[in-house]
């Protein structure tokens, strides 16, 4: 156990745009990728990881700390976490020992969960394994065992994948994509919560019969929507607020606008590296396993970000995110880089609510009020799991934390289940055990009814007989 602790603990010296190249050129020859394509796919994942680090220690970390010290002084407020955004966190967990691992143990995970019907979903999205990674790092740290965080880490997967089967229909319905599920570990793991909350809505007369129509407004936005514009206000804002003079308050305006334009292009590299793995992967399990009943391929929930509904709303929650951040008591995070990812943390909730406006935003201001708590809290240990890494703290900051993951509830509560000791992550177990069978349940039991729809046609239409003999 040592030699694989020492050897893990060489693997995190070489640092992430080092490592992760070798743990993608390995990955992408068992799969059979070919050492070239497998290679290249490996810089490319690695240069991502360089570009990420420049922009948030030189734009970032340079630009936006020293603002959010001059607010703070200035107005005596509480926000000293600095939010460095999901590439960041995604760089945290990857380049941790349990990021290290966990693209193959999820594979193994997925693959052992459809050999054993517990899950209908072929989760082809390897980049976003790094949410468990996530989760499991944290818990690593909180508990000190490698094992246990692992552990967390597999046991936030099991769920997600039962969750992004039951909102399968859903997401199918409301996205019309056929066949696709989605099984992201930061947008997926709020889906409880927006069906609790949808359910208390109907319960209110008056109130459950209330609904927008957004579906026009995107429209009217315009250039407002874009990120480069989002991340220039919120500078020009903050630099006004801080009381920089025009200049100042200019060059914030631009610097931002630049973050939030590069971030996703560095991200996006991160994924160009990884999406030959993905369907090399994808391939690979096909190949060996035999579908029963209905199956969907995982995709990244990026695929759904596009909904009207869902983008207006969140539109809409960018400037609220920041009064929250600043009138709710014991928040300490300043929402910036991950403002990006709100579309994602609100994603399933017009599904869930059948594209009620109202329903979304009122469940998607609780989302928020969560999250900055949620993140709040885990923020010590986010911060603690940067430094194992290595990674390199934005200027001035003290704590670091990000809404994506940081603010995930299923994260939050895998870790502080550890409050009870080794009780506490057993018991965790043992109920991700029984929702998975709880799964396989109802995924032959919907099996069966596809079964004896398909008979009740054929035995009707005689013609769709002949044409399969065809």
């Amino acid at each position: 156990m040592d030699y694989i602790s020492i050897f893990f603990d060489w693997l995190q010296s070489l640092g992430v745009s080092v490592f992760m190249p070798l743990v993608i050129l390995v990955l992408g020859l068992i799969f059979g990728l070919g050492f070239s394509k497998s290679l290249k796919a490996g810089l490319t994942v690695g240069i991502g990881f360089v570009g990420l680090n420049l922009v948030i220690n030189e734009l970032l970390g340079t630009s936006l700390s020293p603002a959010v010290q001059t607010m703070v002084d200035k107005y005596d407020l509480a926000l000293s976490i600095i939010d460095v955004g999901w590439p960041a966190a995604a760089a945290i967990a990857l380049g941790s020992q349990i990021g290290v691992l966990i693209i193959p143990v999820g594979v193994i995970v997925n693959f052992i969960m459809l050999l054993t019907n517990t899950t209908q979903t072929l989760n082809v999205d390897i980049w976003n394994y790094w949410h468990f990674a996530f989760t499991g790092a944290l818990t690593a740290i909180y508990t000190g065992s490698f094992a246990i965080g692992m552990i967390a880490a597999i046991i936030n997967m099991i769920i997600i994948m039962v969750l992004a089967d039951i909102t399968a229909g859903k997401v199918e319905e409301s996205l019309g994509i056929p066949g696709v599920s989605l099984p992201h570990g930061f947008s997926t793991s709020y889906a409880p919560i927006a069906m609790a909350f949808n359910w208390l809505i109907d319960k209110i007369p008056g109130v459950r019969d209330i609904d927008f129509n957004f579906e026009n407004l995107r429209e009217k936005i315009g250039i407002l929507g874009e990120p480069m514009m989002i991340g220039t206000i919120i500078g020009l804002a903050i630099g006004i607020v801080a009381g920089y003079d025009v200049a100042g308050i200019l060059g914030l305006g631009v610097s931002l606008g630049a973050v939030l334009v590069l971030i996703p292009k560095m991200a996006a590299m991160l994924m160009e590296g990884l999406e030959p793995i993905s369907e090399a992967a994808g391939e690979f399990i096909k190949k060996r396993f035999s579908s029963r009943g209905k199956m969907y391929i995982g995709l990244d929930s990026a695929i759904g970000v596009g909904h009207p509904v869902t983008l207006t709303v969140a539109y809409l929650l960018m400037p609220l995110a920041l009064i929250l951040a600043i009138v709710l008591p014991g928040n300490k995070v300043m929402p910036f880089t991950d403002l990006s990812v709100l579309p994602f943390m609100i994603l399933l909730i017009a599904p869930i609510v059948n594209n009620n406006g109202f329903r979304t935003l009122i469940i998607g201001i609780i989302f928020l009020i969560f999250g900055l708590y949620i993140s709040t809290d885990l923020a010590p240990l986010i911060t603690k799991a940067a430094m194992n890494v290595g990674f390199q703290m934005p200027e001035g900051a003290n704590m670091i934390s990000c809404i994506s993951d940081g603010a995930g509830p299923l994260t939050w509560i895998l870790v502080n289940i550890n409050r009870f000791g080794v009780l506490g992550i057993a018991v965790a177990s043992l109920l991700s055990i029984i929702l998975a069978l709880w799964n396989r349940k109802r995924i032959i039991k919907e099996a069966s009814l596809l079964e004896n729809n398909w008979l009740c046609v054929l035995i009707i239409s005689p013609k769709i007989i002949t044409l399969i003999f065809i």
